[in-house]
């Protein structure tokens, strides 16, 4: 990739691999803290973990305001995994969580909607927050950790399909500032402190597990409630804006992926490299709703997110990660259909915590 014209975005340290990347502590035995790791990524992440690997020990970090415990149903009953409610706020939890930790994967986030709603309070967990993971991690010493970025910092791309290279000037979101502040950190920490990471920028990750029930919920989470109730699904605008929609099982192995790696000070796009309209999706899902009767709601665009067009280049996750999404996208709506209709979306956060 070519170095931009500012000397900020190069080649070093967006999407290529590092000459100098270091050999990183294999997951097999290793003792992982993931943040957020009751949410739908980070939970499908630690199944994934347990299952495909053989960590000594996963500690979840979560403040339960996204997440839901029964997301984590399944691995809460391995002796291995540790579920620790607590803020990433609070730089004395944040500290005591990364104690003796090998591995981390910082998933802890506030949704786009809710960053536009409290800008404050979007600030002390998206920035004060990963300053306090990333702090954290390079104190003890981590081996590497894996950061849930944004395809949000680019805004309305100029170029399609958008590489890690392109610049982050378009993008008009407090979100996506904050996602591209915590990829600046992650570089800083790196040439300071030596931390070794990958940024991951996730594109539009759906799938079971979503939050279908909360304040802030995604275009998917929405029409799915609305279908049910036999009601006409809203769409915001003409229906031709377009996204790249990535199954949550391939954003969960990407980042097993990429802790595995070799890559170091990093960042690569996570998406399905496939553009989908929102007239498309809503068909997808009719179909798979059984409910193709229905026809959609049009209502003005909204201003908080104004972007018509998401189509990620994932050809540098492909040679450095071994990353490509797999699920076709009618496949993870039926999934992500079974998985609402089996009555599993709302849940309840009842647990006893170790801490």
């Amino acid at each position: 990739m070519p170095e931009s014209t500012d000397g900020v975005w190069s080649a070093s340290t967006l999407g290529e691999e590092r000459e100098d990347a270091e050999e990183c502590m294999p997951i097999d035995g290793s003792r992982i803290l993931v943040t957020g790791g009751c949410g739908f990524i980070g939970s499908t992440t630690v199944d994934l973990l347990l299952r495909e690997s053989a960590p000594e020990r996963i500690v979840i970090l979560d403040n339960l305001a996204g997440g839901y415990v029964a997301n984590l149903e399944r691995a809460l009953k391995d002796p291995r995994v540790e579920l620790i409610r607590g803020d990433i706020r609070d730089r004395d939890t944040v500290r005591a969580a990364t104690n003796d930790i090998d591995l981390v994967v910082h998933l802890a986030t506030q949704r786009i909607l809710a960053c536009a709603e409290d800008p404050r309070g979007a600030f002390e967990v998206m920035c004060e927050g990963t300053f306090n993971v990333v702090d954290a991690a390079s104190q003890a010493g981590v081996q590497k950790l894996v950061a849930a970025s944004s395809a949000s910092v680019y805004g309305m791309a100029d170029v399609f399909p958008t590489r890690e290279d392109h610049h982050p000037y378009n993008n008009r979101t407090w979100y996506g500032a904050t996602k591209l502040f915590a990829e600046g950190l992650l570089r800083s920490f790196h040439d300071m402190r030596g931390l070794p990471y990958v940024a991951l920028r996730y594109f539009n990750v759906y799938g079971p597990r979503m939050d279908v029930s909360g304040k802030y919920t995604d275009v998917l989470a929405r029409w799915i409630e609305k279908i049910e109730a036999g009601e006409a699904p809203l769409i915001f605008g003409d229906g031709s804006d377009t996204m790249d929609f990535v199954y949550v099982e391939d954003v969960a192995r990407a980042n097993v992926l990429a802790l595995a790696s070799e890559a170091v000070d990093c960042v690569y796009n996570v998406g399905s490299g496939v553009e989908t309209s929102l007239l498309e999706l809503l068909q997808v899902l009719l179909r798979a709703m059984g409910r193709e009767d229905l026809r959609p709601e049009f209502r003005p665009v909204r201003a908080v997110n104004p972007v018509a067009r998401r189509l990620g280049d994932v050809e540098a996750a492909g040679r450095a990660l071994g990353f490509a999404a797999q699920t076709p996208l009618a496949e993870g709506i039926r999934e992500l259909v079974r998985w609402r209709r089996a009555g599993l979306g709302y849940q309840t956060n009842r647990c006893n915590f170790t801490r």
